[in-house]
């Protein structure tokens, strides 16, 4: 046996050694890293579920066959003024079509009366120009928030993180249940309050308060508003716990 090969081989394998455990250890540290990454972006994908089920329930209530539906429910007043359901149901679609289109408020200055008269004033007009431009937010943050979560379901299976994006839809499934079936409580004991604190939050004071002649409160009375409050609720609740139970799986 050769002492001075001996010395040589351990004196290899000394460094070797000690690359192997750096090179162990930025792996376990990049790893970490990347966990880290993926659980914020597990929370991000949290907090985009509820804007998206929320904001998609509230482009189904924007067509033709929510108003008409509404309409026709039990019970649903008759306008003390003089329109017919079917007038009711023709000048809100007009409205709808307003808040959807990219014409500018001539498309409701120019309707009119039999006898003549303007069928809104201007401070009705006024506050469909309001209406008009917070549902452009609305469907442009829509868009944004779905987008998103495709995408970021399409990272987390490709790159392998999908367990993270399953929790964090579970989780905003959740979530979207707890806050808007409080909000739907709120609704139900004290809608006036609530739609008071609505209408404060998104539009200017005194730009949307109207007599009940006007044609908007003939058109919309408050019992669309609770109607169309309460549906979006439930559409959102109804989603929420159909992607909380969906992505509930545990890791394989």
């Amino acid at each position: 046996m050769n002492p001075e090969h001996e010395t040589s081989s351990e004196a290899e394998d000394g460094p070797r050694e000690s690359s192997l455990e750096h090179e162990s250890a930025g792996l376990r540290s990049g790893a970490k890293s990347k966990g880290s990454i993926y659980r914020l972006l597990s929370w991000l994908v949290t907090i985009l579920v509820p804007v998206t089920l929320v904001l998609t329930a509230m482009r189904i209530l924007l067509t033709p066959v929510f108003v008409q539906f509404e309409y026709r429910t039990p019970n649903f007043p008759p306008d003390p003024y003089g329109f017919t359901r079917e007038e009711r149901i023709h000048l809100a679609q007009i409205a709808l079509n307003y808040l959807l289109n990219d014409k500018g408020i001539s498309y409701l200055a120019d309707l009119h009366f039999q006898d003549g008269l303007p069928l809104y004033n201007q401070g009705e007009l006024g506050h469909m120009v309001d209406v008009k431009n917070t549902v452009k937010v609305a469907l442009s943050v829509w868009y944004g928030s779905l987008i998103g979560l495709l995408l970021l379901g399409l990272w987390a299976w490709r790159g392998r993180w999908w367990y993270d994006f399953s929790q964090g839809v579970g989780r905003g499934g959740w979530l979207t249940v707890i806050l808007i079936g409080t909000i739907m409580l709120f609704v139900l004991v004290g809608f006036g309050i609530f739609f008071v604190g609505f209408h404060e939050v998104f539009f200017a004071p005194g730009t949307w308060t109207f007599a009940y002649s006007d044609t908007l409160i003939r058109l919309f009375p408050e019992r669309f508003w609770r109607d169309t409050f309460l549906t979006l609720g439930g559409l959102s609740v109804v989603g929420g716990l159909l992607l909380a139970l969906g992505f509930r799986r545990k890791p394989s």
